[in-house]
C-alpha cells in the first residue's frame, strides 16, 4: 500500500501566498525591521494558512545570508545616448550602496528581453530596472517561482502593476509642436518610433493635440512612425521632403530621429529654412548649424530615481506601485526658432 506524504510548505510558498519577496518573508520570520505592519500581517497569515514551520538550519542561513549586491538593467540599446545616461544615473546610486549593475541591451526584441531576464534571474540578481519591449510582462510577477523587485523606465509594462519612471511625453510633444506653430508653421512633420511603443504613441498624441488646438488638420502624409534608428530617420526625412507639398518644420520624436533628419536637411541645403525641435538632447546639439532646439529629458535623473525606488523596494517598501514623472524642458537654441517662409522648399 502506497502512503501519501504531505509536502512541507517552504518559505517560497509563503512568499507566493503573501505576494511578497523571499527577503520580506525572511525579515518577518526573523523579526527584522523595514517591513510595514500590514505586510507582516499578510506574511503571518500565509504562515498560518500553510502551516509553515521554519527550518532551524535555514533560519540560521537566512540570518547570515548576504544579498548578491547586484541588480540588472535592461535597456533598449547601449548605443542610444538616452539609454547610456539612464545607465549612468542608475550606476551613480548603486555605487553608493556598493551594488554592481549588470547592463544589457534588448534591441527592442521581446525574445532577447525574455532570455536576458531569465538569465539574470538565474544568477539571483536582487532586482531589475527595465525599459520594456511591447510584450506582456505578467510572467515577471512570479519569475522563477519568486517575486522579484522591479522598476520600469521610459515606458510602462503590459499586464503587470509596477513602479514606472518616465517623462511627460504627451505634454512635451505638444509643447514642441506648439513652439513650431508659434513660428508660423502649419505643415509640421512628425518622425517617431513604432506606434506600439507607449512613448511614441504619447508623443504622436501630443503632436496632434497641438495641431488641434491651433485648428490645423492632421495630415497623415506628414507623419512617419517606426523611426527607430538614425538610418530609419534618413529614409523618413527623404520621404517627407520628396513630398509634393513638404513640411516647413518637423518634430523629431526621439534623438536618433533628430540625427537622421539633420543629416538630410544639411544635404538638401535646408538646415536654415526648416524648423526643427527634437525630443531628447544630444551631446553636439549646440555645435550643429543651426544649434538644435530640443525638449530635453533628464535621463540621469530618471535612472537615479529608478535605482532609488528599486532599493526602497528591496529595503521593504510595500506601498502600491506608482508612476513617477521627470518633466522634460524646452531648450531654445535656434533650429526651433526658424520662422515660416512661403518658399521654404524649392
Amino acid at each position: 500500500m502506497t502512503q501519501e506524504i504531505e509536502r512541507r510548505a517552504t518559505m517560497r510558498d509563503v512568499a507566493a501566498r503573501a505576494g511578497v519577496s523571499l527577503k520580506t518573508v525572511s525579515r518577518v520570520i526573523n523579526d527584522e525591521p523595514n517591513v510595514t505592519e500590514q505586510t507582516r500581517e499578510r506574511v503571518r497569515h500565509a504562515v498560518q494558512e500553510l502551516r509553515y514551520v521554519p527550518d532551524a538550519a535555514a533560519a540560521n542561513l537566512a540570518r547570515i545570508r548576504r544579498d548578491t549586491h547586484s541588480i540588472a538593467l535592461l535597456i533598449s540599446s547601449v548605443d542610444n545616448p538616452f539609454s547610456a545616461l539612464v545607465f549612468k544615473g542608475v550606476e551613480s546610486v548603486a555605487k553608493g550602496r556598493e551594488v554592481a549593475v549588470f547592463a544589457a541591451s534588448t534591441e527592442g526584441d521581446p525574445a532577447v528581453e525574455n532570455r536576458l531576464i531569465r538569465a539574470f534571474a538565474s544568477r539571483q540578481v536582487d532586482g531589475f530596472i527595465i525599459t520594456p519591449t511591447a510584450q506582456d510582462h505578467r510572467y515577471m510577477g512570479n519569475l522563477l517561482g519568486s517575486p522579484i523587485p522591479m522598476v520600469y523606465v521610459d515606458r510602462s509594462p503590459i499586464g503587470i502593476a509596477a513602479d514606472v519612471i518616465t517623462t511627460n511625453n504627451r505634454e512635451s510633444a505638444m509643447t514642441a509642436t506648439a513652439h513650431l506653430i508659434k513660428r508660423g508653421h502649419r505643415r509640421i512633420g512628425l518622425m517617431a518610433d513604432d506606434s506600439a511603443i507607449e512613448t511614441a504613441a504619447d508623443r504622436y498624441q501630443g503632436y496632434t493635440d497641438a495641431l488641434q488646438v491651433a485648428g490645423i488638420p492632421v495630415d497623415p502624409s506628414l507623419v512617419v512612425m517606426g523611426v527607430g534608428t538614425a538610418e530609419d530617420a534618413v529614409v523618413a526625412a527623404n520621404r517627407l521632403f520628396d513630398h509634393q507639398n513638404p513640411p516647413t518644420a518637423v518634430f523629431a520624436g526621439r534623438n536618433t530621429a533628430s540625427i537622421g533628419l539633420l543629416s538630410v536637411l544639411k544635404e538638401r541645403g535646408l538646415s536654415h529654412r526648416v524648423g526643427v525641435v527634437g525630443m531628447d538632447d544630444l551631446d553636439l546639439a549646440d555645435l550643429v548649424d543651426p544649434p538644435l532646439t530640443v525638449m530635453a529629458q533628464d535621463p540621469i535623473a530618471i535612472g537615479s530615481l529608478a535605482a532609488e525606488k528599486l532599493f526602497a523596494r528591496l529595503d521593504g517598501d510595500d506601498a502600491p506601485p506608482a508612476r513617477h514623472v521627470v518633466p522634460a524642458r524646452l531648450i531654445e537654441r535656434g533650429s526651433g526658432e526658424i520662422q515660416f517662409k512661403a518658399d521654404t522648399v524649392v
